[in-house]
């Protein structure tokens, strides 16, 4: 006896119905197959999950200074105690230090002290500091037990301040103004560059003029000028929101040039006449069809800009015209290692935050570099 079993119609419809992916579901799938760019996003939320917890991240105060721990090398972690019996056990922990003065140079040198271990944890109690600016706690996610105790994982500076810490708090700073610098050439560039592309004539001439007038500039110069013009008694937070604006005077003209051209292929489209004869004002028509079309890389264009964004400020804070102390950032710690001296007994100085400074931008411009591929519909 045979039993014959008959397929009906949305049976077949369910085998051979492709998945329907958005734009953005799409972009996606692209960007998982760009490794670099995977990882790159990886290191990124990293870096900027390192700038929302600095505090809780840094194993000591940024300004706590210490005269007897001038120049300390960068100290290593231990995994190994042996104790009087010679039997080996697992505990970590830092070697303690004792300074040495060389009586005929009088510099400073350090040597482990062998009778003297500083037990490490996680999770342990340091310094007072508010989670987000709204918890208090007093937890810190890598330290000495002892609160007492100071370990420099990267070695310390002229005033003996813990490097590793001064680094952590540093990217809050060096981070967010990359944020806030493509948030502002966002603002202007599309606006600009929307209004050049959509309307063309002396209002596309107008604004072109103008960027190439600001791109003739030299950069370094420009930001020179206009850093100096910051009065040096201005608190922290105003000198920090004007470098802000200072970095993005340039950043905004390369994205205009792209909006501009998006907008000059985009304007006689099919859709685009549509959207017109349907009655919608010129403001709705860019608003909500022209783009939304590209939006996918204006993101990925911003992504590209914020590294650049990053080493202006570096390049500022460096040169002594941008970000000044006490404000921690990336640049303000290279101005450190400015002399001679520094980097030869301590080339940590430079070292450390220019590592920082490296992997940063190498992250983000690998991510840009992957959402730019992901977000060209030509690229497989």
């Amino acid at each position: 006896m045979t039993v014959e079993t008959t397929l009906g119609p949305s049976d077949t419809e369910e085998q051979h119905t492709p998945e329907l992916l958005g734009p953005w579901a799409l972009m996606w799938r692209k960007f998982r197959r760009h490794r670099v760019a995977y990882v790159s996003l990886w290191i990124t939320g990293l870096i900027y999950f390192m700038a929302l917890f600095g505090d809780f991240l840094a194993p000591e105060k940024i300004d706590e200074t210490n005269r007897r721990g001038i120049f300390v090398p960068p100290q290593g972690i231990h995994f190994l105690v042996t104790d009087e019996n010679g039997k080996r056990s697992f505990q970590l922990h830092a070697k303690a230090l004792k300074m040495q003065v060389d009586r005929a140079t009088m510099r400073r040198s350090y040597v482990e002290d062998p009778n003297k271990i500083i037990p490490l944890g996680f999770f342990v109690e340091g310094y007072s500091y508010e989670i987000l600016g709204l918890i208090p706690s007093k937890t810190h996610f890598f330290g000495p037990k002892n609160p007492r105790d100071i370990v420099y994982f990267l070695g310390s500076d002229r005033l003996g301040r813990d490097i590793l810490s001064r680094i952590i708090i540093g990217t809050k700073i060096s981070m967010s103004i990359g944020l806030v610098g493509i948030v502002v050439s966002l603002v202007i560039g599309v606006s600009l560059g929307g209004l050049s592309g959509y309307y063309g004539g002396w209002v596309d001439t107008l604004i072109q003029r103008l960027i190439e007038f600001l791109r003739s500039i030299p950069t370094i110069p420009l930001w020179m000028g206009l850093a100096a013009a910051i009065p040096l008694g201005w608190p922290p937070l105003y000198t920090y929101f004007v470098v802000t604006i200072i970095v993005s005077m340039i950043g905004w003209t390369s994205l205009a040039r792209e909006v501009r051209g998006k907008f000059l292929s985009l304007r006689n489209e099919d859709f685009i006449t549509a959207a017109r004869l349907d009655g919608l004002t010129d403001w709705e028509v860019i608003r909500k069809h022209m783009v939304p079309s590209f939006s996918s890389h204006i993101i990925a264009s911003l992504t590209l800009a914020v590294p650049l964004m990053i080493l202006a400020e570096t390049s500022l804070s460096f040169l002594g015209i941008g970000l000044q102390p006490p404000i921690v950032s990336w640049g303000t710690l290279l101005k450190e290692a400015q002399n001679i001296r520094s980097i030869i007994e301590a080339p940590w100085l430079l070292i450390a935050p220019g590592t920082m400074i490296v992997i940063a931008v190498l992250a983000l411009n690998f991510l840009g570099d992957g959402l730019r591929d992901a977000a060209d519909p030509h690229a497989h």
